[in-house]
């Protein structure tokens, strides 16, 4: 059992979906259901708060249903869902009430959501954190969708006041897009992935970190930085956390599996935003998670048709930028740290804890007494190599297509019930919405 006070063999005792012991072996009450893990280990189950799924709106591209089944099939009890690229996005609480309606039924894990700070909705905000959101989500940068348009410092300032004042996490995009603009001109191959990784600079990226911050100590607001990427940015988060700033930061399983100098021309299934930079950069973030400067890893499950990603012509500007991975996340992290000799307990610190942490789930994340009893019996020695056709997100689509990983998820428990067993899914949708406590 992977537990946070360590690793270490016993039993966890449920009762009504929750946890109520956590016992040394042999010594768990006679119980009319036992599953046994053998050498298995026994994780928290997965919280995900980095996935796009789409739905209404957009369900062609992903859905709860989809979406649900990747998830538990990796490992994932908990997700919360993006405030775009649904139709609508969800900038109002009847976006949020579209959303939630779209969901019930259909989701097999547990769910959340964010809701979206964009030009002229700040009256909106408090209506949605009543509602339930667990936090909201801006872009500093166009974010691909008319429907969720981009902020700038002016939309900022009063939004992150009122989100102190609702004691509100504030998620950024962070990239701007005075640097991106001043990129726009060098031009090159649009099959090459330099020509894409030159388009979005780094210092598109370190600057707008620097404005979230120096935000974050003005207004108030805790602030989160998302799918970080560029290394370069964690001196300065440090900093601004010893000057009293309240913020997190995450990053993604693609961040610490590929590198841009194995990017293939063409290869616009690892095309995202920010992009996937050198392997030195890669790992500067390992140090990063090592160390605690990252707080924790989300997949930023972000897919599209076949045909948006332009797999045809291999174009890195045309294509959409969003990497699918939320099955093979668990793994392809384990992977990496498995090779970093990184241990079992750091990676659900990184991938349930952390995350539950941040959405302010607390009876998520963790195998602990009160907790709900969600778990995950995962094989750290098993090896497989990834195939596409079988995953369960709707378009099989993927960079993680081929990749040999460490780490086979065999069985997901929500609140106490098997649904997902080996390639078999289990039961009705069960999945319930997760409202921020006392809304």
């Amino acid at each position: 059992m992977i537990t946070p006070e360590g690793e270490r063999p016993g039993a966890v005792v449920v009762a009504q979906g929750r946890i109520t012991a956590i016992v040394p072996p042999g010594e768990a009450p006679a119980a009319a259901t036992v599953v046994d893990a053998g050498d298995a280990a026994l994780l928290p189950g997965v919280v995900d708060t980095h996935v796009h799924i789409n739905e209404p709106g957009r369900t062609e591209w992903e859905g709860f249903a989809t979406a649900t089944r990747a998830a538990a099939a990796g490992g994932v009890t908990t997700v919360v869902d993006m405030p775009l690229n649904s139709i609508p996005a969800t900038t109002t609480a009847a976006a949020l009430d579209a959303k939630a309606r779209a969901a019930a039924g259909q989701a097999i894990v547990d769910y959340g959501f964010w809701g979206g700070v964009v030009p002229g909705n700040i009256e909106d905000l408090a209506p949605l954190s009543a509602a339930g959101v667990l936090g909201f989500k801006c872009f500093l940068v166009p974010s691909g969708v008319a429907e969720f348009p981009h902020v700038t410092e002016s939309d900022l300032v009063p939004a992150m006041r009122r989100l102190a004042e609702l004691d509100q996490v504030l998620l950024a995009h962070a990239e701007l897009p005075g640097p991106i603009s001043l990129a726009a001109g060098r031009g090159g191959d649009p099959r090459r992935y330099v020509t894409w990784l030159e388009a979005r600079p780094r210092a598109a990226e370190l600057e707008a970190i620097d404005l979230i911050l120096l935000l974050s100590l003005k207004t108030g607001c805790r602030v989160h930085i998302v799918h970080l990427a560029c290394a370069a940015a964690l001196d300065r988060i440090d900093r601004a956390r010893l000057a009293g700033a309240r913020v997190s930061v995450e990053t993604c399983p693609h961040y610490l599996t590929f590198a841009s100098e194995d990017i293939p021309d063409g290869g616009t299934a690892f095309k995202c935003a920010p992009p996937l930079r050198e392997r030195e950069n890669l790992e500067t973030l390992w140090d990063g998670l090592r160390r605690g400067g990252i707080d924790l890893v989300a997949s930023d499950h972000s897919p599209a048709p076949p045909a948006l990603k332009h797999l045809d012509t291999g174009d890195f500007l045309a294509a959409w930028g969003g990497i699918a991975s939320l099955e093979v996340s668990l793994a392809a992290v384990w992977t990496g740290a498995r090779q970093r000799g990184l241990g079992l307990q750091a990676l659900a610190h990184w991938m349930s804890e952390g995350p539950a942490r941040l959405a302010g789930l607390g009876r998520k994340g963790r195998l602990a007494p009160g907790c709900d009893a969600d778990f995950v019996v995962f094989e750290p020695d098993a090896t497989w190599t990834v195939d596409a056709g079988r995953l369960h997100q709707r378009h099989p689509v993927t960079p993680y297509a081929g990749l040999a990983l460490r780490g086979k998820v065999r069985r997901t428990f929500l609140r106490g019930v098997c649904v997902y067993d080996d390639g078999r899914f289990s039961g009705p949708p069960d999945g319930t919405w997760l409202r921020r406590e006392g809304s």
